[in-house]
């Protein structure tokens, strides 16, 4: 499992594309995986035959476990097996020195780069160990009979406190981190004494019960498929469905924000039936041909020009520093149901982009989302989300901030409404807007001006073109 970036430790494998026997080439597409971020697919690095799918489909693999091995040789895959890479676990996550050839980078753009770094060898170390680490140095067949004795070498790596220090790899040390468990106090059961995922989820579960499903979930990723996992029978009261990839990473953003960022929402109703109108208008355009319109597409618009107007409503916290970061550029984040779970893709720059190109800047985000390919890149660096609750035929709500940015926007439903128009009770186009900021960043006054011009923009949209 490669190191695919953003300080991601583990990935769940959603789909295989190859089977053993099967021929692959260099780059080819061999599996499907999701991470934290976004699903990603993995190409192989290699020419060969499959020789062996390590773990199924619905398993979720830490970072460096070897997950697929390849016949690169000329005969069988069976006759072959003993020559290829080490095909124990821990022999994955061997440094430089026992694979001459060096770690090589399954995704471009990620990897790691060849070292001649040598680990200095563990004091009091078992004989068997001290006996094997020269094989392992010189000639890269006997590894994967070293690597057993090497991985509490390369997790421990504290020469004399080896026996004080629990043997446990850095996803598992991060779990522990994020459940509370003292590694010291867990009872090791992976081989050598080493500390596995299901050791720490055990010392965890005497944890109250408000929060055992979040621990055990967890625990049930690896099982072999997750129909086995989240299936129940006709008469059962219950179902329990493992949080991981995506929807885990959300949950954890979302509480984070939630108890970090002071949020503030504000609300405003009007009449958006001008707006509604000019939809319709340029759905007709010679130069909006072919591209989506809708409300949507409008709101984005009125939110870049309120932005401008208001430019610290574009900010971010920096909490080790103690200071506000305004940014001078516009990351403009789209809130995207997907069945995988909630994200959040942004248009980079979109506060440069005329109307045309940010129709077709919104119609690439949500067709890349709706098929899961959305990447990672695509959901960092945002600065404002927007968030659409009327597709939902829902008012209102209080949207939660999206974390590293100071604010965000819930656009309501659009429903025909009794409204004073010129004097008298008309039908009228109306809707709610609301948003919640950062209130260590915005105040209630930025907060309200804001809101306030995109009510504006939105109710008289010829501002669109006096404001911009």
């Amino acid at each position: 499992m490669p190191d695919v970036g953003e300080g991601l430790t583990e990935a769940e494998i959603l789909k295989w594309y190859v089977q053993p026997g099967d021929t692959v080439t260099d780059g080819q597409v061999v599996c499907e995986v999701e991470t934290a971020k976004a699903a990603v697919e993995l190409p192989c690095p290699f020419d060969g035959v499959v020789h062996e799918l390590r773990f199924p489909e619905g398993t979720t693999v830490d970072v460096g476990e070897v997950i697929i091995s390849v016949n690169v040789g000329g005969g069988t895959a069976e006759a072959e097996a003993p020559a290829q890479a080490p095909v124990e676990t821990p022999a994955a996550e061997e440094p430089a020195e026992d694979e001459p050839q060096g770690r090589q980078p399954v995704l471009v753009g990620y990897g790691v780069a060849a070292t001649s770094t040598k680990r200095r060898a563990r004091k009091g170390a078992p004989t068997a160990a001290a006996a094997s680490a020269p094989a392992a140095d010189t000639t890269p067949a006997p590894a994967a009979a070293a690597a057993p004795v090497s991985v509490p070498e390369q997790l421990n790596g504290h020469g004399g406190h080896a026996a004080t220090r629990p043997l446990a790899k850095p996803p598992v040390r991060k779990l522990a981190k994020d459940l509370g468990v003292d590694l010291a106090t867990v009872k090791p059961t992976g081989p050598d004494g080493i500390i596995t995922r299901e050791d720490v989820h055990a010392a965890a579960a005497p944890a109250p019960a408000v929060t055992a499903p979040a621990v055990e979930a967890p625990a049930a990723a690896p099982a072999p498929a997750p129909a086995a996992v989240s299936a129940a029978s006709a008469d059962a009261r219950e179902t329990r469905v493992p949080i991981k990839g995506v929807r885990k990473a959300t949950a954890a953003a979302m509480v984070g924000s939630a108890f970090t960022a002071p949020h503030v929402t504000e609300f405003v109703t009007f009449d958006i039936t001008r707006t509604m109108k000019l939809v319709e208008e340029l759905k007709s355009d010679k130069d909006m041909a072919g591209l989506r319109v809708n409300p949507l597409l409008l709101v984005a618009k009125a939110v870049l020009v309120a932005v401008k107007r208001n430019p610290e409503i574009n900010a971010a916290w920096d909490e080790a520093n103690q200071e506000i970061v305004l940014k001078h550029y516009v990351n403009l984040g789209i809130a995207a149901a997907t069945p995988r779970g909630l994200i959040v893709p942004n248009i980079k720059d979109a506060h440069a982009q005329t109307l045309p190109e940010l129709s077709r800047s919104l119609s690439e985000l949500v067709a890349t989302a709706r098929e899961g390919k959305t990447t990672p890149a695509a959901m960092q660096g945002g600065t404002f989300t927007i968030t659409n609750v009327g597709v939902f035929g829902v008012d209102t709500g209080t949207p939660i901030i999206n974390p590293g940015e100071s604010a965000i926007l819930a656009v309501g439903a659009i429903k025909l409404q009794p409204w004073i128009h010129k004097g008298k009770v008309k039908p009228r186009q109306v809707t709610t807007l609301a948003l919640s900021f950062d209130h260590r960043l915005v105040d209630g006054e930025l907060g309200s001006k804001f809101l306030a011009d995109v009510a504006a923009i939105l109710e008289q949209p010829k501002r669109l073109i006096t404001w911009a």
